[in-house]
């Protein structure tokens, strides 16, 4: 082939360049419609969430925007918050704890596809669905990684409390945890002020009735309010003589307020083997479950689809960019070419 046909057919090509640079941007953007993935495994979260619906979690000590709401509230909104920050793929499912048990209300299911249902669910959840005063923490955490281990999936458990124990427990005979330690995988929540306050009483239709009083409850574990000897100091066959510290945060004789009791739950976090972390702010569980330890530590790898529209789009683009970029490229090699030409005529 000679000069003359091989430059004739490169014309020809830079011709054509720009055209069949534009088909195939239509091409790329016509098949973003398709909405085209690929399958592979990735990391995924899977989440079962119980949220404390006791009474002390009507406390108003913590914030949002400044603003100060009870610690239902602020939780509410966290998990909202970690709804919109979970990437597709993700799941999620909603529980609540009150008495001794913990109840699962939506099995997890999928972020994008489910966010609609997923957070209006949330939001129906309210003080209101609670049966009880009672709320046995250790219990319900216990109930709480039951659900967790029978579903299918095994999903971690994020379990969202105060710690505040009602009735007290006795240290010498705390229940004990059903399955062994590090079975379940997730977290343990603490919401809540480090300062004692009143806990709001409310009637069965969430209706404020004032703050429960100090002989309104429990200040002691009833296990200590048994039976006692027929003489006075006798020892009892099942007492222990060993002195047993008490728990992290137990307040006799002001089990009337609320705090966060956030030694108990590390001490529970240590025993099932399950992380404890604090809420501090609405975005702070998001921030949390998205540090790359954490999410190590508690994702599975699933298959997952990979979308591949923005992959797609951006080919699009790069493509209807390229001539521009082609042009910018040649306009500033011939200035230059031209600034070298002008240096050496007047070095001449």
């Amino acid at each position: 082939m000679g000069r003359g046909r091989v430059g004739r057919l490169v014309r020809a090509l830079g011709e054509r360049r720009e055209a069949l640079l534009l088909a195939l941007a239509a091409l790329a953007l016509a098949a973003t419609f398709l909405g085209p993935g690929v399958q592979a495994l990735r990391p995924q979260l899977e989440l079962v969430v119980v949220l404390d619906i006791t009474q002390s979690m009507n406390v108003v000590d913590a914030s949002v925007a400044g603003k100060p709401v009870s610690r239902l509230a602020a939780a509410k909104l966290a998990l909202e918050h970690l709804l919109d920050a979970l990437p597709c793929g993700s799941k999620i499912g909603w529980g609540l704890f009150t008495e001794h048990r913990s109840f699962l209300l939506l099995s997890p299911i999928e972020v994008c596809e489910h966010h609609r249902e997923l957070r209006d669910e949330l939001r129906r959840i309210d003080g209101r669905m609670a049966w009880s005063g009672n709320s046995e923490v250790a219990k319900g955490l216990n109930s709480g990684m039951q659900i967790a281990k029978a579903l299918d999936a095994q999903p971690a458990l994020v379990f969202v409390t105060d710690g505040h124990e009602a009735p007290p427990i006795n240290p010498r005979y705390r229940p004990n945890f059903s399955l062994a330690r590090g079975d379940v995988r997730g977290l343990i929540v603490g919401v809540g002020g480090e300062t004692p306050l009143p806990i709001p009483k409310v009637d069965p239709l969430g209706r404020p009735l004032g703050e429960w009083g100090a002989d309104e409850v429990l200040q002691i574990d009833p296990r200590s309010q048994g039976r006692g000897g027929s003489v006075s100091g006798e020892q009892m066959a099942d007492d222990d003589e060993r002195i047993v510290a008490p728990l992290p945060g137990a307040s006799p004789g002001n089990e009337h307020l609320s705090s966060l009791r956030e030694g108990y739950l590390e001490l529970l976090a240590s025993e099932t083997g399950l992380i404890y972390v604090r809420l501090a702010g609405e975005a702070s569980l998001a921030n949390i479950l998205a540090e790359p330890a954490l999410e190590s530590s508690l994702a599975r790898p699933a298959p997952t689809r990979v979308d591949l529209r923005a992959l797609l789009a951006a080919a699009a683009a790069l493509l209807l960019l390229w001539p521009l970029l082609a042009a910018w490229r040649g306009a500033r090699t011939g200035r230059r070419a031209r600034t070298t030409r002008d240096a050496s005529h007047h070095a001449r």
